[in-house]
């Protein structure tokens, strides 16, 4: 067999192997993310973590142009060598393929959250109703210890570098009660792509080669705490959105700052009351008059950004990204950021918030 089919059947070889050991998340729990990606992770974050921009943004920036000169200066010769193209394609796909995989993608089929927290999975309409209202009752007090007026949206008095290193004081009281959330060396970088990303529709990302959280710097500074808890979720393995955002929030809501509670709260708060649109409009709109019209000011300063960048891009990333995470046994796809109800639903039914 020639060398040039070495990487493509390499990689036809690491999806047969990859789809087999999905079914063993035990075995990756114990072998990978809680052994092996715990070291390389640390290293990773150890080594780039300090430098003050986006390695990963950069090596991204780097790969584009290479292949934009690439195709320029062999355009006139694709359609002549477009197997012997093909085949190099593949084998560049059999590369990053197996990076991707061995330093995070493994993560995806590890031992979910709900399993691994003893987390029931279903909860009634009765369940949803009193935590929503436990949850409304709770962002409207940590609201008006803020704003000290109802009708006021909460103006965030924090930078972002600022909040990057007091999200840390939120992950250290939260691994005291539950150890495997603990997070050391932190890797967090304003992202150089913040613009296409919010274009892109999205708030940021967890770059899987260098292990930095890459935040969309134009976002309301309100959602600035979670959104960057949620990243650190996915460094501490947790591939799934739902549960990123489930860790999240509860590393938000122990910290000790009354502006970073108010983040992970109302974050919690508008997914249960956009659970409550799509179950029941009549009690959505029983339960949002109950809701300071001040955090309704901060949801429509979010809108509003959003709206902003909407584009027939955010819709076409959007679909990329569902089709992604199913792909990678999401299968709620992008649906899954929602499905962190669930989880905060059942977690608390015997808990205070």
């Amino acid at each position: 067999m020639q060398k040039k089919y070495y990487l493509p059947l390499g990689l036809l070889i690491q999806i047969v192997f990859v789809q087999f050991i999905s079914f063993f998340p035990e075995l990756i729990e114990g072998f990978y993310s809680n052994g092996f990606y715990t070291y390389i992770s640390n290293f990773s974050r150890i080594i780039v973590g300090f430098l003050p921009f986006s390695v990963g943004d950069l090596c991204y920036l780097i790969a584009v142009l290479l292949l934009i000169i690439g195709y320029f200066k062999n355009r006139k010769t694709i359609k002549l060598s477009w197997k012997d193209r093909m085949l190099k394609m593949l084998s560049y796909f059999s590369i990053f393929y197996f990076f991707f995989n061995i330093l995070w993608g493994l993560n995806y089929y590890r031992v979910p959250l709900f399993e691994k927290l003893k987390i029931e999975k279903e909860y009634s309409n009765d369940d949803l109703l009193k935590f929503t209202q436990k949850l409304i009752a709770k962002t409207n007090t940590i609201h008006s210890q803020i704003t000290k007026n109802d009708t006021l949206k909460v103006v965030f008095p924090y930078s972002q570098e600022q909040v990057f290193e007091m999200n840390l004081k939120g992950y250290h009281s939260l691994s005291k009660q539950i150890p495997s959330f603990n997070y050391s060396y932190p890797s967090i970088k304003k992202s150089l792509f913040s613009l296409p990303l919010s274009y892109m529709g999205f708030s940021g990302y967890l770059n899987p080669f260098t292990n930095e959280v890459q935040v969309n710097n134009k976002i309301p500074m309100y959602n600035f705490p979670t959104t960057v808890t949620h990243e650190m979720a996915h460094q501490l393995g947790y591939a799934s959105e739902s549960e990123a955002n489930f860790i999240g929030f509860l590393a938000s809501i122990n910290n000790e700052n009354s502006y970073f509670q108010y983040s992970g709260y109302s974050h919690a708060l508008h997914y249960c009351l956009s659970n409550w649109r799509f179950r029941d409009e009549i009690q959505f709109k029983k339960l949002l008059k109950t809701v300071h019209p001040g955090i309704i000011k901060n949801y429509k300063e979010s809108e509003d950004f959003w709206n902003n960048y909407e584009s027939f891009v955010e819709r076409g990333f959007h679909l990329f990204y569902d089709r992604f995470l199913k792909m990678n046994q999401q299968k709620d796809g992008i649906d899954g950021y929602s499905r962190f109800v669930d989880l905060l639903v059942n977690y608390y039914k015997n808990k205070n918030l």
